[in-house]
């Protein structure tokens, strides 16, 4: 791995990226990845390194009460930081709430951090504490990039400071929307294509599966290490995304046609992930049969509401998540996770 090297982009990214981070947070000039290549250079960053440390090795959920157990939900990083502020975390911690779970103990949101929720919702949305339902207790944790896994108590803060899972701006490893390049840095491969985006080249495919494979080591020595603390673990992540390839085994990605290497530099790259040689620590959620469940019933409700219910007004309902940024975010969708909880 290379020591880390600032390759500086233009203005207008610069903005883009500051528009991220939400007040009173603010966007940590270092922590900015917009290729694979600034990914995985990113790894070594201090303040990177040093988390990686603390998730795989440190952090532990908190007591558990005589009689009680645990269970540990992994949910995806957002556009927006801190994460509880995205349309798709409200509406997962909205679901669960809806449910049944509580917050637990006391929260360490700002104050001003309610005046990004929507008239009406409530402050319970942004806590990031433990939820618990009887005498169960639900651990939420983030998957992202760079940060590999983010305990939900350390969403706004870590170590009595903003917690760099709330300063930072990492669109750098999705592939299909054309952007995520450097082309300032000398070790760019991409060519730039007629409409203005850029097709990876295998510089670029050689870091994604470094970088990926990097970052599943680290969520991997977490989980395992952490597995005797629960019950269960869960991931709520979408198909066909980073985050779920994360965690997925060989046999895992066979059956849901995602990519099993990428080509590199000097040939094809493995991807691994989490459950390669533990195909039972994570129950990987939604399935297809539940994303197919989640689109019928939206058409339904679209029908019910009087709003267009055509299939291609559905699909474009579902792949926004009708206002809460994706489709995990649909109640129809949300069910199935509710659902699960009730059952472990």
């Amino acid at each position: 791995m290379t020591t880390t090297i600032r390759h500086e982009p233009d203005a207008a990214r610069l903005a883009e990226s500051a528009r991220k981070i939400r007040s009173p947070f603010e966007l940590d000039l270092s922590l900015r990845f917009y290729s694979p290549q600034a990914n995985l250079d990113g790894m070594q960053h201090p303040q990177i390194a040093d988390w990686h440390r603390y998730v795989g090795e440190e952090w532990t959920p908190p007591p558990t009460p005589s009689g009680g157990r645990r269970v540990a939900l992994l949910i995806p990083c957002t556009k927006y930081k801190p994460y509880s502020t995205s349309r798709e975390h409200r509406a997962i911690n909205r679901a669960l709430l809806e449910a049944g779970w509580r917050p637990e103990g006391a929260s360490t949101a700002p104050a001003g951090m309610v005046g990004h929720l929507d008239d009406g919702e409530s402050p319970d949305l942004l806590h990031d504490g433990p939820l618990r339902r009887g005498d169960v207790f639900l651990d939420r944790f983030v998957l992202s990039e760079p940060m590999a896994i983010v305990p939900y108590s350390h969403i706004y803060y870590w170590r009595d400071a903003p917690s760099p899972a709330a300063c930072y701006d990492d669109p750098g490893l999705f592939e299909a929307r054309g952007t995520s390049v450097s082309p300032e840095r000398p070790d760019c491969t991409a060519t730039p294509l007629a409409n203005g985006k850029w097709r990876w080249g295998p510089a670029e495919r050689q870091a994604f599966a470094e970088t990926h494979n990097y970052l599943a080591v680290i969520i991997r020595r977490c989980l395992v290490r952490l597995s005797p603390a629960y019950a269960e673990t869960g991931a709520w992540v979408s198909p066909g995304l980073t985050h779920r390839s994360f965690l997925a085994d060989d046999a895992f990605r066979r059956a849901e046609g995602l990519p099993r290497s990428r080509k590199g530099t000097a040939g094809p790259v493995k991807l691994v992930g989490v459950l390669e040689g533990a195909p039972s620590l994570v129950t990987m959620m939604p399935t297809q049969d539940q994303l197919e469940d989640a689109r019928s019933r939206l058409a339904g409700r679209l029908e019910a509401e009087g709003r267009p219910a055509t299939p291609a007004a559905v699909r474009a309902v579902y792949a926004r998540g009708d206002g809460n940024d994706t489709p995990l975010g649909l109640p129809e969708a949300l069910t199935h996770l509710t659902g699960w909880l009730d059952t472990v």
